[in-house]
């Protein structure tokens, strides 16, 4: 059993979004670095976007610019979908993020191109968004992007970070974003780091 035994509704339009909605489902094979809170095991994207979602609810009261949750949550759900075809790429891996805009602009054409035209017009316009990180809402799905892999990290002996021999530098650039946009919750994220790196979780 799989796609190839979709059975069709008559309509194309109808047809196309269920579809879309079966092949989505990938996300849960695709094996992200960080990993679960409990250690067992390495998160995928759909639990990663799920979770992003649902703190960009919680800390909403922290932004430093007015941001419109029902979009940043939208943005949340569809920030990693072109990931189904271009795979994941580990945020502090030199080599592999050179070519990651290429691949994910080749995996968007291709993933929201499946869609019926207007529908496929705003998922890519969200993800496109979301990229930018240029609007106040964009900024926001962002924070909790970065946000969230570094509240795993802290609570799992800095796992992600000890693998990828992480400098604290690097770090700190990937979070700029919510320094800028959730400046109160710049002295945790200090307070982490500094911990990280005496710990011997990331390099100085």
């Amino acid at each position: 059993m799989g796609i190839g035994d979709f059975l069709g509704t008559g309509d194309e339009k109808i047809d196309r979004l269920l579809l879309f909605s079966a092949g989505i489902d990938k996300m849960t094979a695709i094996e992200r670095r960080t990993l679960l809170v409990d250690g067992s095991r390495r998160e995928n994207d759909a639990e990663h976007s799920w979770h992003i979602a649902v703190m960009a609810m919680l800390f909403e009261g922290y932004a430093s610019e007015k941001a419109d949750i029902g979009r940043v949550v939208e943005m949340c759900a569809v920030h990693d979908l072109v990931e189904i075809y271009a795979g994941d790429t580990f945020a502090y891996d030199e080599k592999g993020n050179l070519d990651k805009e290429a691949r994910e602009k080749a995996a968007a054409d291709r993933l929201f191109g499946s869609l019926p035209g207007e529908t496929g017009e705003k998922l890519r316009s969200l993800w496109e968004e979301f990229d930018a990180m240029t609007t106040p809402d964009a900024k926001y799905a962002a924070s909790m992007d970065r946000l969230q892999p570094l509240l795993h990290n802290t609570l799992t002996g800095g796992h992600t970070w000890i693998e990828g021999k992480t400098h604290r530098a690097s770090v700190e650039k990937r979070t700029a974003i919510i320094r800028e946009f959730m400046p109160e919750l710049v002295p945790w994220i200090e307070a982490n780091l500094d911990r990280a790196v005496e710990r011997g979780w990331l390099l100085p």
